[in-house]
């Protein structure tokens, strides 16, 4: 129970914990967002104030070119007979009116609103000869008042602010009514270049909530609410945006704030997935509505840190409590394991010098059977090195018990050819016919010189091996066990194919040893082609990289797919009763692997292939010849 108890009140208490964390990190996050949100509003406020004096002093400034224009001589001069005279001087004053301004164009209408002259006459967009009589500017001027408009210009379509003025041909008379409209055209891009520097989106809207202009281009033409087919229609009669299609911008209100100011994100459109504060500020003097975005980007990030830091402080509280709690509970529980230790001190002792006496006897006693034990495995082990020596050596005489044969068939004949050679002798002295005689003696010499190297050859293969790595001339390797064979190989007609290469090859390895190999591998070939027809044996050797490659391919039945896992296995053989222990190519096997390299088996079309695998050597200082000679002397 008490267990229990501990369990539920560590719960509560972590429980506790973390709803404190919360608390604390909520607080902290809603407290920062709300100093946040009044920083940025107030930035945001004092920014927009300065955009919209800046455009509204920019465009303002352009307000007194008409009414100055209408009254120069040259342009009522011009107006009062258009017809009667050259248009290209007033063009070209247009021209430097419109490039001394900063405007981006000037042009003059008649009184039914077709353009007379123009600052872009020589452009292929010029106003010449287009009426404009459908835009309030000219019906304001017409009517002898200052005339503004803002829209899409029907031939460059640019978005601009159009200044007018009347123009009068006679001012005197009460009746008097203007005989022309003179204009400029401004162009917006320069002020909103200026808002793009600035850290927040700034748009304009006119009373038809059209983004006219705005700081990113996706924004402008626009409209700041979703509009149906009527209101599309009406703004499309007006013709101020020409066939623009005025698609919803997605702005969408989430919350009001304190003062004007609203949270609001895109639902679509560029901005998507964004989220500002929001202010708008009224632009009396055009009748529009200067709008701008604050991204809410601080706010988050003064949230994270105050969260972050709320949470760690509250952490380094909880840390420095648990931290003295923890200590005053050790201090406790140290005081209790102290008085139990000097309480079982004295038994522990007295058990101590009880078990380090029984554990020395004990280690003594095994000690003593591990000594035994070492001494007996390297008995063992040694054992087993003489045993695999005389095996490979039982394996060695294995062979030339399998050559005895043959060998036997190489001595008879010599044997026989020396006997007939002496009893001819032998007649040729006895008639003093010593010439012959001494041929038939020099023909006896050379029979005994080829007994002893076949002698010689067999004494060689049954020696024992070195056991150290040397160099060795493969094709000299190679040479010296198919002459072992010569009986063999000719008794069964066996072709012998070599390619070897013309220059020496060299491995490296164990030169006893590897001509083990290749003599057991060259019999289990001839085994295996007996009584087949045309056989042939094709030994192959090549150096790849640091690796030299013998390969050893008979004409015979070939190795069945079900052996070739097991053929490397002791004992294993598919010949008869009586006629093997299997163990060639186990030992063989085990002779590649120990001089580091591999002996491979495999099919090929012909018949059965193996590929013994070794390190290349170095050639020696002295001679293939001498290095040859040396070992088999």
């Amino acid at each position: 129970m008490s267990i229990r108890r501990w369990r539920i009140g560590r719960l509560g208490w972590t429980l506790a914990l973390v709803a404190g964390l919360g608390l604390c990190i909520w607080q902290a996050a809603d407290f920062a967002k709300v100093q946040a949100l009044a920083e940025l509003e107030e930035d945001a406020e004092n920014e927009l104030r300065l955009s919209a004096a800046n455009l509204n002093g920019y465009l303002l400034r352009f307000d007194y070119l008409p009414p100055m224009l209408a009254t120069r001589e040259a342009v009522r001069r011009f107006l009062a007979a258009p017809q009667n005279q050259n248009p290209m001087a007033l063009n070209v004053l247009l021209d430097r009116f419109r490039f001394t301004a900063g405007v981006s164009d000037v042009y003059l209408l008649d009184r039914e609103g077709t353009t007379l002259a123009a600052s872009n006459w020589h452009r292929p967009t010029t106003f010449i000869g287009h009426n404009y009589a459908f835009r309030s500017y000219y019906t304001q001027a017409i009517n002898g008042q200052q005339g503004r408009f803002y829209g899409l210009g029907t031939q460059s379509l640019e978005r601009g602010y159009f200044f007018s003025a009347p123009v009068w041909l006679d001012d005197t008379a009460p009746d008097a009514s203007p005989d022309g409209v003179i204009v400029i055209k401004v162009l917006l891009d320069d002020v909103e270049q200026s808002w793009a520097e600035q850290d927040a989106e700034l748009f304009v809207t006119d009373g038809d909530d059209i983004i006219f202009m705005a700081s990113r281009p996706e924004l402008r033409m626009r409209s700041l609410t979703p509009l149906d087919a009527r209101q599309r229609e009406a703004l499309r009669e007006t013709r101020r945006y020409a066939m623009e299609p005025l698609a919803y911008s997605g702005i969408e209100v989430e919350a009001g704030h304190a003062g004007q100011s609203r949270l609001v994100n895109f639902a679509r459109g560029p901005l998507a997935g964004e989220r500002y504060l929001s202010l708008t500020r009224p632009i009396v003097e055009f009748g529009w509505q200067m709008h701008i975005l604050k991204p809410l980007t601080s706010v988050t990030s003064a949230q994270w840190v105050a969260a972050l830091m709320a949470g760690g402080l509250y952490g380094l509280l909880v840390l420095g409590g648990g931290i003295g709690w923890q200590r005053l509970r050790l201090r406790r529980e140290r005081e209790a394991f102290a008085e139990r230790e000097r309480q079982t001190l004295a038994r522990v002792r007295d058990e101590l010098e009880i078990s380090v006496a029984r554990r020395t006897r004990d280690l003594v006693a095994s000690n003593q059977r591990l000594s035994s034990e070492i001494d007996e495995r390297l008995r063992a082990e040694e054992s087993l090195r003489q045993t695999q020596e005389e095996l490979v050596q039982a394996a060695k005489l294995a062979v030339l018990g399998q050559l005895a044969a043959g060998i036997n068939h190489e001595l008879n004949q010599p044997l026989a050819a020396i006997r007939a050679y002496a009893e001819n002798a032998k007649r040729f002295i006895a008639l003093t016919r010593t010439a012959q005689a001494d041929a038939n003696l020099s023909q006896i010499v050379e029979l005994t010189e080829r007994m002893a190297e076949i002698s010689a050859q067999l004494r060689q293969f049954s020696r024992k091996s070195s056991e150290r790595h040397e160099n060795i001339a493969v094709q000299a390797c190679i040479d010296y066990a198919l002459r072992l064979f010569q009986g063999r190989l000719r008794d069964q007609n066996v072709s012998v194919v070599q390619k070897l290469p013309a220059e020496t090859l060299w491995a490296s390895g164990d030169l006893v040893r590897l001509e083990q190999v290749l003599v057991n591998l060259i019999g289990n070939a001839l085994q295996a082609m007996e009584g087949q027809n045309a056989p042939a044996l094709t030994i192959e050797a090549h150096q790849s990289g640091a690796t030299v490659h013998i390969c050893l391919e008979d004409s015979g039945p070939g190795i069945d797919e079900a052996h070739l896992k097991r053929i490397f296995e002791p004992f294993f053989t598919t010949r008869a009763p009586g006629s093997g222990l299997g163990l060639g190519l186990s030992i063989s096997s085990r002779i590649m692997a120990d001089l580091g390299g591999s002996l491979v088996a495999g099919n090929t079309p012909r018949g059965a292939c193996f590929t013994v695998t070794l390190a290349a050597g170095a050639p020696p200082a002295s001679s293939p010849a001498q290095s040859l000679e040396s070992r088999h002397a």
